[in-house]
């Protein structure tokens, strides 16, 4: 028999098909009484759930939690804790998915679907994020990698053959310029942030994914030397009043200073622009990934500033993710 202060998380559930209203609450496990149907409090410990509850029975019932606390897509991440916590894919999880979990197991799970239910990304609780194909380690001190910013680095990758020098701006996990190391074979790539925690990330998914980037603690072009032939970003780029209007897992678990472009959104695109054309060879490429609504004004801000041959391009949703232009040679 498993020790008291050793029963699972779960709680308030009277079998794996009854709804959970409450079970991620405390460490007991409670079970509906055959006499009376009243839920109580009882010594069910993990020999008596081994013997029914199984990887199946979990997962839905951790779905139902998440479902309860307004966690998007509930039933995706109910599985990527699962898989996260047991190492099974999906052709395991089909031929053993009536196997009863381990105590080690559900234990595990039951503390992850808990911090998941608390809006804690489910990103900072595996360590990890998938990006243009490659594994990402991340935590509370970077942006997350999304979507959106592979079409970034997509775009950049049109443009980018080996020997050219490349240099990424507010870099945070490293997505970018690893990304791009990985995938243009000679390209030397160089990548700043202020955050000196951010480049302690960066630098580690470099090293993982032996990935040739030289990395700077730099204010933008502060302490950077040098011209390159591109020049990519995704700088803060939220308006600062629209920054509490964003999911809990945004707002309360990722840093501020990666989300804030101050009070319109563009104050480090006005930055970075006004000073990227001393730091690109003539006919140099600027790429910066932008928000939905930003595409106009950013285009404008390169004209002002003498850019040439500007232009945006969508994302797969259709809304407006990146722009570019050229210097003037």
């Amino acid at each position: 028999m498993m020790e008291k202060d050793k029963a699972g998380i779960f709680s308030g559930a009277a079998g794996p098909q009854e709804r959970v209203e409450d079970a991620v609450c405390n460490g007991t496990v409670r079970r509906e009484k055959e006499d009376d149907g009243a839920l109580q409090d009882d010594d069910v410990w993990m020999s008596d759930i081994e013997s029914c509850w199984t990887y199946r029975d979990w997962m839905k019932t951790a779905e139902a939690v998440l479902e309860e606390e307004q966690i998007a897509d509930a039933a995706v991440d109910a599985w990527y804790l699962m898989e996260y916590v047991t190492g099974m894919r999906r052709t395991d999880f089909l031929l053993r998915g009536q196997e009863a979990m381990t105590e080690a197991e559900v234990k595990r799970y039951c503390e992850l679907v808990k911090q998941r239910a608390s809006h804690i990304p489910l990103q900072h609780l595996t360590g990890e994020q998938e990006f243009m194909g490659f594994l990402f380690r991340v935590n509370e001190h970077v942006l997350i990698p999304r979507q959106d910013t592979e079409i970034l680095v997509e775009e950049a990758l049109g443009h980018l053959k080996g020997g050219m020098k490349l240099l990424d701006l507010c870099t945070g996990s490293g997505c970018i310029a690893v990304s791009l190391a990985k995938l243009c074979r000679g390209l030397s790539v160089t990548a700043s942030d202020l955050s000196s925690e951010a480049l302690k990330v960066a630098r580690e998914n470099g090293r993982l994914l032996d990935a040739e980037v030289s990395w700077i603690e730099s204010d933008l072009f502060a302490r950077i030397e040098g011209t390159f032939d591109m020049i990519v970003s995704n700088p803060p780029y939220i308006r600062t009043k629209v920054i509490d209007e964003l999911s809990e897992e945004v707002r309360l678990h990722e840093p501020y200073q990666a989300l804030d472009g101050h009070e319109d959104g563009l104050y480090f695109y006005r930055r970075i622009i006004a000073e990227a054309g001393a730091y690109l060879n003539p006919g140099g490429l600027l790429l910066f990934e932008i928000g939905y609504d930003q595409g106009t004004e950013v285009a404008q801000l390169m004209m002002d500033y003498g850019f040439e041959q500007i232009y945006v391009k969508k994302d797969l949703a259709g809304l407006d993710r990146v722009v570019a232009g050229f210097k003037g040679n």
